[in-house]
């Protein structure tokens, strides 16, 4: 994960993108890859299907990453998902699932910022109430973080964040505990 890039204002949301990419070495081909690989330490951990509902979702999370600024460590994707979450995924349902796991991962690592970046997201809005059109990336990153009602960063979280986000990390807890426990079970059936 490299350093998140100084975005202009008065960047296009395309060129904005396009410096995330380079600076994370990924590019618009990941969207058509059979296959997506988590890594830690430069080592694939986790793979799994690169499914039609995953893209759908991922090209506006990854514009998400430039407009609300969060980077591609861990930590950075569960800032991003804690916003996504706050600000509502809509009818996104793997942004939904993912950003469970993502949101348990953030509430065990870095508890502090992945609340903080929850309760920027409930004042602002995502663009999952949409689709992703090419237009899009068209749209200058100021009017873009205007139209979705950005707050800067650092805003302290209220009461009702608090309450709501205690409420979310147990629901991500268990999503990521079952799909685990899913997976394994046929493997502990074998063995057992």
């Amino acid at each position: 994960m490299a350093e998140l890039p100084a975005y202009d204002e008065s960047a296009t949301v395309g060129q904005a993108r396009a410096l995330y990419f380079a600076a994370n070495d990924l590019d618009e081909s990941g969207y058509s890859d059979r296959w997506v690989r988590l890594r830690l330490a430069g080592r694939t951990i986790i793979m799994f299907p690169n499914s039609a509902a995953r893209v759908r979702s991922v090209r506006l999370h990854d514009i998400h990453h430039v407009v609300a600024g969060y980077d591609t460590s861990w930590t950075g994707e569960a800032e991003v998902a804690a916003w996504e979450i706050g600000g509502g995924c809509a009818d996104h349902g793997a942004a939904w699932l993912l950003n469970m796991y993502a949101l348990a991962i953030g509430a065990v690592i870095a508890p502090v910022r992945t609340l903080t970046a929850f309760a920027r997201g409930r004042r602002s809005r995502t663009l999952y109430s949409g689709e992703f059109v090419p237009a899009l990336l068209a749209e200058s990153l100021g009017e873009l973080r205007c139209r979705l009602e950005l707050p800067p960063k650092g805003s302290s979280p209220a009461a009702t964040d608090l309450a709501l986000f205690g409420l979310w990390v147990p629901v991500s807890m268990a999503a990521l505990v079952g799909s685990y426990a899913l997976l394994l079970w046929p493997l502990v059936a074998l063995l057992g």
